[in-house]
């Protein structure tokens, strides 16, 4: 991933799907290969999500250092919102 704002974003995406669909294998393990990157790649030792209604602020500590970003809830749950509308193309298989 090009930044930590675009390994964030794609974390934050997968997460909001995983979040509303616990059960379903590939976004939990999705989840995990970005918070994977995001430890790796940009020593993220901690993650924070906070929901606003029309926000998503992800605060994180990189390296020792406190930051923030913010992701308007549209963008984000944009791939949620997809699959709630068509839920037959989105089947969780084991």
């Amino acid at each position: 991933m090009k930044s930590l704002q675009d390994a964030l974003y794609n974390w934050l995406s997968i997460k909001v799907v995983h979040d509303a669909r616990p059960d379903d294998h590939a976004a939990k393990e999705t989840v995990h290969t970005f918070y994977q990157i995001l430890e790796k790649d940009y020593q993220i030792n901690s993650i924070q999500v906070e929901a606003q209604e029309e926000l998503y602020y992800v605060h994180y500590e990189q390296n020792g250092t406190q930051g923030k970003y913010r992701f308007p809830r549209e963008l984000i749950d944009c791939m949620l919102d997809s699959i709630n509308v068509n839920p037959e193309r989105y089947k969780n298989f084991e």
